[in-house]
């Protein structure tokens, strides 16, 4: 049997509680899982799940074991992705972004990252929310990324904290956008337009413990990037923050509110081995940071 693969099933199932969640997550149907597990748990001559009405609940030995299982799938996938990047011929700088940093940062960053290049490398770029982020520059898939902060970044090295401008923005008839000193409180009437918090939870609770002690306790409304927040905000019913400057954007307004509380905290991450791309990347955000 394939011993990494199958333990890959038994986290699976540990991390979502439930065998149906746990084989979505894998892109799978669920009874080649439960047949898999079943599989590890004959190889292994110990019970790993109880399977009850309410989901998949671990016995005492898949408690112990699961901190090991864990290690050698996290091995295994590192293991592969240094194996592509060794097995390169023409080498490529794999490096990501948060949804959150603005296009014209995105490609300062990659034109920086050409720059610097003397050995002809490519660069690819991926977008995606910082949890994703880390992990795939933990795992060695990403060279290098930018992420919101704060973080858990265990794992990986980090540069320092840069804060980059960020507005909110509020619908264009919204009372807020004829006000010459706006408050936070004078929003309490919009819904908050935000990234989902599972996409990076420290900065999420961040931006919630900020806007609850300037008086303002807004319900969440989940967007997944910049243009969904000012879509959402052109609707009329939500305010958001963004990295997007102000512009002629129908709908919208952007207000000038508690500048260094509302910027966006980001730094740089990478892997041993990237830190020649990481100051190159590390240096646009030091040219673009609120100052």
């Amino acid at each position: 049997m394939d011993l990494i693969r199958h333990l890959g099933y038994f986290v699976a199932i540990a991390d979502e509680g439930h065998f149906g969640r746990a084989a979505t997550v894998l892109d799978m149907t669920q009874p080649p899982l439960s047949q898999g597990l079943r599989r590890l748990e004959t190889r292994l001559g110990v019970e790993l799940v109880h399977r009850t009405r309410q989901g998949a609940v671990l016995t005492a030995a898949g408690r112990q074991l699961l901190p090991r299982a864990r290690l050698l799938v996290d091995d295994a996938e590192r293991l592969l992705a240094e194996a592509q990047r060794i097995a390169r011929t023409r080498g490529t700088v794999h490096w990501g972004a948060t949804s959150a940093l603005p296009d014209r940062i995105v490609t300062a960053c990659v034109t920086a990252l050409r720059t610097g290049n003397t050995s002809g490398e490519a660069v690819s770029t991926d977008t995606g929310t910082t949890v994703d982020l880390v992990a795939a520059v933990r795992s060695g898939l990403c060279d290098l990324a930018v992420i919101e902060h704060p973080a858990l970044v265990d794992g990986v090295e980090a540069r320092s904290v840069v804060k980059l401008p960020r507005w909110i923005v509020v619908p264009a008839d919204h009372r807020s956008a004829a006000t010459e000193r706006p408050t936070f409180p004078m929003l309490a009437d919009l819904t908050h337009a935000a990234y989902p918090r599972a996409a990076n939870p420290p900065a999420a609770d961040t931006v919630r413990d900020l806007l609850r002690e300037r008086g303002l306790d807004a319900q969440t409304v989940t967007v997944h990037d910049d243009r969904a927040v000012l879509a959402a905000v052109a609707a009329g019913a939500s305010f958001g923050l963004t990295t997007t400057p102000p512009s002629d954007i129908p709908g919208v307004s952007w207000l000038r509110m508690a500048p260094q509380a509302v910027a966006l905290r980001c730094r740089v991450i990478h892997r041993t081995g990237a830190e020649d791309q990481a100051d190159a990347v590390d240096r646009v955000l030091y040219r673009e940071r609120l100052r």
